[in-house]
């Protein structure tokens, strides 16, 4: 499996909304939710209409089985109180078009990212790169790596630097002012 980046640069998450948006309401959805979440894209696709409704997910993750509560933040949820508007509870939230009712795969939502970061001029996304793009940016907004860690489940701190590619960030800075 190859490694996925966050999205840093808060004007190519605007351009890869703006082109999901003119794609597809469930397309730009899907990415808005992803990045204002931190849920992991197998903890996103079982979501349904009804779990849209309330101002937190509640849900047993599909990796730890943990049970976790997350709150929405309120651009969030108004923009998911307008996509639900009108759809019935039982629905999925990231209804596939084949089916009577079933979720999109995980291998349609990577394609769904992987054509918004082309259009963009990205490499290194991949469904993963949602989760990454909240801690990033929750990281540079609060500073607080045990908050995140706890919305992450890891057990260290490192281990979170490392996944929201912050460490990454300070070693390319350091390499790009390195000389002898």
């Amino acid at each position: 499996m190859n490694y996925v980046h966050p999205v840093r640069d808060t004007d190519q998450i605007a351009e890869m909304k703006k082109y999901l948006q003119r794609k597809s309401e469930r397309d730009y959805m899907l990415f808005v939710t992803g990045i204002n979440s931190g849920l992991r894209i197998s903890d996103l696709l079982p979501l349904r209409v009804k779990d849209a409704k309330k101002t937190y997910f509640d849900l047993r993750e599909q990796k730890t089985r943990k049970q976790k509560r997350i709150e929405m933040t309120p651009g969030l949820r108004r923009e998911l109180k307008k996509y639900v508007d009108g759809r019935e509870d039982d629905e999925y939230l990231f209804k596939s078009r084949e089916g009577l009712n079933k979720p999109i795969s995980r291998s349609m939502a990577y394609k769904i990212l992987r054509e918004a970061a082309d259009y963009v001029g990205l490499d290194g996304v991949g469904t993963h790169t949602l989760r990454k793009t909240f801690g990033y940016h929750f990281y540079k907004r609060h500073k607080d790596v045990a908050l995140l860690m706890e919305i992450f489940n890891h057990s260290d701190e490192k281990i979170t630097l490392r996944y929201i590619g912050v460490n990454q960030d300070s070693m390319d800075r350091a390499m790009k002012d390195f000389k002898i």
